[in-house]
């Protein structure tokens, strides 16, 4: 079972210095080939777009990738015509796999993102707080959490005080237990979305098989009482009372940014 979404958007943006905000993002090619470059620092950045909103524009990106993925005989298909469509699943399941790619062969040390990609088309280290360079498991804590696929904790700043008043004082009490009830429910939803998407995946697997099994004989999907009808019934039943969108012409898996 692969990271989250949310999982790995932290460990992209903390690897990368990015602020990725959705899987698709990456159906541009920019980041993925940033990713290769952090493990081999041998990929052209210079030209590498990063604010490109065409298919031509991904095009070059991933035609850089592909050359790394020669270079360096990585014996993967990179599905360019799916991941430029910038569709979620097609994206997660390579960032995935390029996630675990990394954390196999990511040689360690320090890797500056932002010095890299400078030319590139991609914002300037200015336009956000820069984080430090990422550093593997090996060096550094910050690395390990960049390889778990969680970002780095930092120190929490020292109290601020407001009026000659010190955010400890005061009502320094109430804003430390709503902080604590926010972090409580931050993590709870954090958990709550690790647990849907763990589900999801198992209910899209199961999906996939009963459609592999109907291809390979059509005749079980016309048995009406037959197994393949009735957990296609589970499948897609939904809560009593419940409609299913009229539908816009993009749906959120399909939504690009």
């Amino acid at each position: 079972m692969g990271e989250s979404r949310q999982e790995l958007l932290g460990w992209l943006n903390d690897l990368l210095q990015l602020k990725v905000t959705k899987v698709e993002q990456c159906g541009t090619g920019a980041a993925l080939c940033q990713i290769y470059d952090s493990i081999y620092q041998d990929l052209p950045m210079s030209r590498v777009k990063f604010n490109v909103n065409t298919e031509y524009a991904y095009l070059q990106n991933f035609k850089i990738l592909q050359n790394c993925f020669a270079k360096h005989q990585i014996d993967r298909l990179v599905p360019v015509e799916s991941l430029i469509k910038c569709k979620m699943q097609d994206n997660l399941e390579f960032l995935q796999w390029s996630k675990r790619f990394w954390d196999q062969y990511f040689p360690g040390g320090e890797y500056d993102a932002v010095a890299r990609r400078k030319g590139a088309g991609a914002p300037p280290a200015a336009a956000a707080p820069a984080p430090a360079p990422v550093t593997s498991a090996r060096t550094s804590g910050a690395g390990a959490a960049a390889r778990r696929g969680t970002t780095p904790t930092t120190a929490a700043a020292p109290a601020r005080s407001v009026g000659g008043i010190s955010a400890g004082g005061g009502g320094g009490a109430a804003a430390a237990a709503l902080k604590q009830e926010l972090n409580t429910m931050k993590e709870t939803v954090a958990g709550l979305e690790r647990e849907r998407d763990f589900y999801f995946s198992k209910l899209r697997d199961i999906e996939l098989l009963l459609q592999q099994a109907c291809d390979e004989n059509p005749e079980l999907e016309k048995e009406e009482n037959g197994l393949i009808k009735q957990v296609q019934t589970i499948l897609y039943s939904t809560e009593e009372g419940f409609e299913i969108p009229a539908d816009d012409g993009v749906v959120d898996d399909q939504e690009t940014f």
